[in-house]
């Protein structure tokens, strides 16, 4: 096994011990003391400039990531809710939690009575200001740690408690940090290069596109503050986040200078030369990176600053601690260039990627095969169906870790959307009830994301209709021609609409992007009910679809693919705008046991055959070259045609 390959599966090994621990329970955890502990410390003026009648504790960390290190997880800490999204507002009499439709159910289980949940949007629901101005005292001080929250956000909150005669007010300490004694460390993990082979471009170049990007906007100085941002520039990864290849650092590119903020213990002495490998600019000056330590990126920006007169690109979307350092005059705020170039993949990255697919569709073959033997036997758990899955998934070549914790869930536990197997609620699967395995690996050759929905014996003709109705949802967004540059959010509708014929939903987005052995969840692209996702969607983008529907208590469906926008021929091309479509990158069997036929149109027959054919064509033979003959045999059973 290569030695970057030993070290991540023990450093995950040793987060995924970290994590079994925090999340042994689904039950409720006992916040009182914390919240007392809190609640003093909001007036204490050793650790406030002035009393606080309230303070946020947001889900991310310094550079807003969705997922975080053990170390961040200050909203959990506090809480007892493990969910990805959310957001915890305390005040001296009460405590609240903001998060959204993945996570209700979740949210109900993990909080104890001192907290209210608030179910993010639901027509309802008050957003986080409005509440606070009903529940604050006049003139009340809101605080948070403004490197948790970022510029927009603060901006938004801000004004909206303004408005109300309150405050939101910056603490240079942060609070839970102070209250939680057994605070894990910061992770502090090596780096490895990510050879040319993969990323199809050098850093170096990379930084040069950046800079071109810069010039256009005039400005001259980019901050980066996002941790899958700065991998891709500079062709690093990392393992400071469990399932995400990053580390911690900032980047700073000016047209005379690259500069990297990192603990440079990280840094051995491949990714020292891969950092400093000369290449020239136009100019005969060469492209290098100079390195900082972490912790002084603030200092760095304020000394700047001082009779600044150009413009500083650095997002809104970075934290306001970093923002706010900016004056307004030269502060360019959009979104950062390397977010859209990330988001377009090239052609090394595209192949990489469906080669990742490929070998990620022969492991859940085998897997649903072993599982349609086993089941019945009723010796297979959540928990060890799970961990029978990555333990497959090992086998393949390139492969480094999960992307994202295996959700393994049986009968009531699919309707909890962003499920995770625990030893108290770990169910056995039967031939009685629905199975949804969603499921990702790291390859150093590309993400992987794949959700299917099982029955080992005979579905309800209830399941069988919704199951329908969200692959009709499916095929809908999988054919759909779309003009370049559409936003995601306009084709949201389309993996919708079947559900909405009999009044069914579903509290999650459609689809998000995905980087190239990076972030499960990329942004800036998506497709979603929020017209949040303001990025066009563009050629190259890979994204999720994934339409589900999920019945309380009962069961979960989801159908997730992910897929490659790329060109369409249509027979016109109105105002040479260009026409896009969708290319299916998973190949892995739908199973046509939970549909009813009757239901789906020539069209979307067709769609699945031609479908399940490319799923014998490309996986089958991949199958039959790693002699994996049962899930070949399982896979062929499988797509058989309909009609």
């Amino acid at each position: 096994m290569p030695f970057f390959r030993r070290l991540w599966c023990r450093r995950l090994s040793l987060i995924e011990y970290s994590l079994s621990f925090r999340f042994c329970s689904m039950s409720a955890k006992n916040t009182s003391l914390i919240l007392h502990k809190l609640r003093g410390l909001m007036k204490n003026s050793h650790y406030v400039t002035e009393e606080l009648q309230a303070y946020i504790v947001p889900s991310e960390d310094a550079h807003q990531s969705e997922y975080i290190a053990p170390c961040d997880c200050r909203r959990e800490f506090v809480s007892g809710f493990s969910g990805s999204a959310g957001s915890a507002v305390i005040v001296q009499n009460k405590a609240a939690m903001w998060t959204d439709g993945r996570y209700f159910l979740q949210a109900e289980r993990q909080m104890d009575d001192n907290w209210t949940l608030m179910k993010h949007g639901l027509p309802e629901t008050p957003t986080q200001g409005d509440w606070l101005s009903k529940v604050l005292p006049p003139s009340g001080k809101v605080g948070v740690d403004p490197f948790l929250l970022s510029a927009e956000r603060w901006k938004e909150l801000s004004k909206t408690l303004e408005s109300n005669g309150h405050m939101l007010v910056p603490v240079a300490q942060n609070l839970v940090d102070i209250a939680w004694n057994d605070r894990p460390p910061p992770p502090n993990n090596p780096l490895i290069v990510q050879p040319l082979k993969y990323t199809g471009s050098t850093w170096q170049d990379k930084v040069r596109q950046v800079r071109a990007k810069m010039k256009e906007k005039k400005v001259g100085m980019l901050v980066v503050t996002a941790l899958d941002e700065i991998a891709w520039l500079f062709n690093l990864r990392g393992s400071d986040i469990a399932y995400n290849p990053v580390f911690f650092s900032y980047a700073i590119v000016k047209e005379d200078m690259v500069g990297l903020w990192i603990d440079e213990t990280k840094l051995d002495a491949a990714v020292l030369h891969h950092l400093n490998a000369a290449q020239q600019n136009g100019d005969g000056s060469d492209i290098t990176v100079t390195l900082y330590p972490y912790d002084s990126i603030k200092d760095y920006i304020s000394a700047l600053m001082e009779g600044i007169t150009g413009k500083v690109w650095i997002s809104n979307k970075s934290s306001y601690a970093l923002v706010s350092l900016v004056p307004q005059n030269n502060h360019y705020g959009e979104l950062s260039p390397i977010a859209e170039m990330k988001s377009k993949k090239n052609s090394t990255e595209i192949d990489c990627m469906k080669r990742a697919h490929v070998k990620d569709a022969v492991t859940l073959c085998e897997y649903f095969a072993w599982l349609e033997k086993e089941v019945p036997k009723g010796n297979v758990s959540e928990m060890s169906a799970a961990e029978k899955l990555e333990l497959i998934k090992r086998q393949q070549e390139d492969y480094v870790s999960l992307s994202f914790s295996t959700i393994s869930s049986s009968g009531p536990n699919g309707a909890v959307i962003h499920y995770r197997p625990v030893p108290d609620t770990n169910r056995p699967l039967s031939t009685d009830e629905i199975y949804l395995c969603d499921s990702g690996a790291q390859y150093r050759d590309g993400t992987t994301d794949v959700t299917r929905t099982m029955h080992f014996g005979k579905p309800t003709a209830f399941q069988q209709e919704c199951f329908t109705r969200v692959l009709q949802g499916h095929i809908a967004l999988a054919l759909v021609i779309f003009p370049n540059k559409t936003k995601g959010h306009m084709l949201d509708t389309l993996a919708r609409t079947a559900l909405w014929e009999v009044g069914q939903d579903y509290l999650h987005g459609t689809g998000h992007g995905v980087g190239a052995f990076l972030n499960v969840h990329e942004g800036p692209c998506g497709i979603s009910y929020k017209s949040f996702t303001d990025c066009p969607l563009q050629e190259g983008m890979i994204l999720s679809n994934e339409p589900g529907y999920y019945e309380d208590g009962q069961f979960g469906i989801r159908i997730e693919n992910l897929f490659l926008v790329k060109q369409a021929e249509t027979k016109h091309n109105f105002k040479n705008k260009g026409f896009l479509t969708f290319e299916p990158l998973t190949l892995v069997p739908i199973q046509t046991k939970m549909l009813v036929p009757s239901m789906l149109s020539q069209k979307e027959i067709d769609w699945l055959n031609a479908y399940h054919l490319l799923c014998r064509e490309v996986v089958g033979q991949e199958l039959k070259d790693q002699d994996k003959q049962e899930a070949y045999e399982w896979m062929m059973r499988e797509t058989e045609p309909l009609g």
